[in-house]
Formats: C-alpha cells, structure tokens, sequence
C-alpha cells in the first residue's frame, strides 16, 4: 500500500460497492474507456472486469504508473500514461463511443472539468463522463437557476453538459479519508444548443467580469463588454440586476454578441 501524497490530493477509493456504482451508471463493455487518476487502481481493476474495447489511463505520480504499468503490462487494451492531466492531450487519445471517468483529486478537480469543457471537437466523441468532485464543488457545478449556489461553473457546464445522475460518496469510502464528503456526477455532452459560441473561453471571460462584482449591479461590468447597442439587443436584461439573477441563456447571448465583436 501507498501512502497517499497531499500535494496530488490523492484520497484513494476503497469501497468496492462505490466503485460498482460508479461503474453501473454506463455500459463498460466493448467501449473505450479513458480513466484519470487511477491511483491504486481500484476503479481500473474494476473497469477490466467488465471487458472494455481499450482502457487508457492517465497518472501523474510516477511511482503509481510504474506499478500500475508492470501490473498491466501483459494486458494489450490497456495504455497508461505517466502524465499531468492538465498538460495532456485527452482529445487525442478518445475515440468514438468512448466513456471518460475519474475519482479527481479535489485540489484540480475543477480545472480537469473546465479543460474538457473546452475540447475544440463538440459534440466530443465521449458518450458518458463520471467524475468524482468535492461535494460543494459538485454542488455548484449541478446548480440550477435561480439558487444560492448558481454561479460561474454552472453556467459553463450547463453549456456544454448535461447531468443524468449524481450520488453522494462518504469520506469511509477512501483512505486516507477526506475531511468532506464528495459528489459522483455523471454527464452526457450535449449535442446542440441554441447559441453559438466558437470559443468556451469567451464564455468563461464574460462570466468572469460579472461574477468578480458578485454583489453589484451588472450595468459597469456589462459596459466592459458590449456597448449600448448591443445591450438593447440581449432580451429579457435589466442593468439593475446582479450577476446571480441572470439566467444562463442571457450569459450565452452576451458571449455571442462579445465574439462578434
């Protein structure tokens, strides 16, 4: 056994009947499956069980993907990559029908979210995607309009996903144990949206001005990014709101407005 390093946020899953769970919310057999963060393996060896087309995984602690590539090294599905997840390039490796998933370590979590979301092919060519977050990381990415939690990672993610199912994982579940709950949430990339922005990051900058003035009124920070024109041409904006009263359609508008300038 290996003692679990703070500085990769590593809270390895033990809980057999946890990681069944998190392995029946989608169908294993025969798909591709990309696993981040496999720690000790647990999921991984769970995941084999249910006899994948290929599994890729990626790990950033060297002596974890040592051990798991000697572990593995006879089975031909199986690629490991002994990397940083934010670095590298999960577009290159997902194919078709593929299943994306992840116990994340808390401290990048939302990072690793935020760099799918950005993926320059959507529809992406993962069905399904099972993370593991911090249950109030979870908690906000989920949050629906209008509520206390709504904010900037919702309105990215509702972009881009939608939530089919999430389950609440105790901190008995893992070794050592986390100090706070956590939240398994499962996705599926939606197809098409009634707005068109080309770049996610745009929509990340506008969120970004208005949610770094959380509690004022959104007529300074929207001058920042359109002009008064453009404004009159956003439906159903008042200039007196703040940024939590506005639905995320209006966020989607505003982006689109700001890239066609």
């Amino acid at each position: 056994m290996k003692f679990a390093k703070k500085s990769l946020g590593q809270n390895f899953l033990i809980d057999k009947n946890i990681i069944k769970k998190i392995l029946d919310l989608t169908k294993i057999k025969n798909k591709n499956i990309i696993e981040i963060g496999p720690g000790e393996g647990a999921l991984t060896e769970e995941i084999l069980n249910r006899n994948p087309k290929s599994l890729n995984i990626i790990e950033k602690d060297n002596n974890l993907a040592n051990k798991l590539k000697l572990k593995y090294e006879n089975k031909k599905i199986v690629k490991i990559f002994n990397a940083d997840v934010l670095k590298f390039n999960l577009e290159k490796i997902i194919e078709k029908n593929s299943v994306l998933l992840g116990n994340l370590p808390y401290n990048i979590s939302s990072q690793i979210l935020v760099k799918i979301l950005r993926f320059k092919h959507w529809p992406p060519y993962f069905d399904d995607l099972i993370l593991m977050f911090q249950r109030e990381l979870g908690e906000k990415i989920i949050c629906k309009f209008p509520s206390l939690g709504y904010g900037r990672m919702s309105i990215l993610t509702n972009y881009r996903l939608s939530v089919l199912e999430k389950f609440i994982v105790s901190p008995n579940c893992f070794r050592p144990k986390p100090k706070v709950n956590s939240m398994v949430i499962h996705f599926s990339p939606k197809k098409r949206s009634l707005f068109k922005i080309k770049k996610i990051k745009n929509l990340e900058n506008v969120t970004n001005i208005f949610f770094s003035n959380k509690r004022k009124m959104i007529n300074k920070s929207i001058s920042k990014i359109l002009d008064n024109f453009e404004i009159n041409k956003v439906k159903g904006l008042k200039l007196n709101q703040r940024p939590a009263e506005i639905k995320p359609d209006i966020y989607y508008k505003i982006t689109e407005l700001y890239e066609k300038k």
